[in-house]
């Protein structure tokens, strides 16, 4: 296991491929580990270095503090710098597109290209993640879990018995640095800031999402000059999960169109 020794803990991340591979690094969501990228990671192009990790309170590393958005990315930015990626490809779903454009944001100089999936520069209200906050406060994060599935992923997967490993994940995450994140989403408005992103991005949706709809993950994309956008038809809030084919097409079409240096 590999761990970044950051102030406020240990983050847990995975380096896998080349070491003077092209980085990708991937951010995932709430409620999830590195592992939700598992299924996409054999379809990428060989040669690849491809770098997950655990946020704060997630997986295997540890909570520190209240974080908020800019902290997250700070603590991606340090991940970057520590391994010497230079500029990476930074793939970010949900809170980890949020932290994404907030890394876009803090240092463009770290970035080579962004791709952001089911996010949006806004996630929900400071009203709806306090209401969210108080019900797991209350029933614990196993009184969310099946509605969870419900806007994570489209009924042919929810139906399937492979949601059962995702309900346990979500189930069984740490309370506290679920509630962290929660509230650092609800805080979160990145939108002058996502209006000023220059680098080449590639902004994906699912068609079944109930967390991020399509209709708000595209209207981030207008936001960015330039920005390609990508329907995954019967997926919802987690098509690396559920769609990884059609996810990792995407991925590796937008991979190749990107300028060389």
């Amino acid at each position: 296991m590999a761990v970044l020794t950051r102030p406020w803990g240990a983050m847990h991340y995975d380096d896998q491929g080349p070491k003077d591979g092209a980085a990708v690094v991937f951010a995932n969501s709430l409620g999830t580990d590195f592992r939700m990228w598992q299924a996409v990671l054999p379809l990428l192009p060989e040669g690849l270095r491809l770098i997950r990790f655990d946020k704060r309170g997630h997986g295997l590393s540890d909570l520190g503090g209240a974080p908020s958005i800019a902290d997250l990315a700070q603590d991606a930015e340090s991940l970057i710098t520590t391994l010497g990626l230079g500029p990476v490809v930074f793939v970010g779903l949900s809170v980890g597109g949020l932290i994404g454009q907030s890394l876009a944001a803090r240092r463009p100089d770290l970035l080579r290209a962004l791709v952001l999936s089911n996010t949006a520069a806004r996630i929900g209200t400071p009203q709806l993640w306090q209401d969210r906050v108080d019900m797991i406060t209350k029933d614990g994060l196993a009184g969310i879990a099946d509605g969870m599935m419900q806007r994570w992923f489209g009924p042919r997967f929810r139906e399937s018995p492979e949601v059962a490993p995702w309900r346990n994940m979500l189930a069984r995450s740490d309370v506290a640095g679920y509630l962290a994140i929660c509230r650092a989403i609800g805080a979160a408005d990145l939108t002058a800031t996502t209006t000023q992103i220059s680098h080449p991005t590639l902004v994906i949706a699912g068609s079944e999402d109930g967390a991020t709809p399509p209709d708000l993950v595209h209207a981030t994309a207008q936001m960015i000059s330039g920005a390609q956008f990508a329907l995954i038809e019967g997926a919802g809030h987690l098509p690396p999960v559920e769609a990884p084919t059609p996810f990792a097409a995407h991925l590796c079409t937008f991979l190749k169109g990107l300028p060389h240096d």
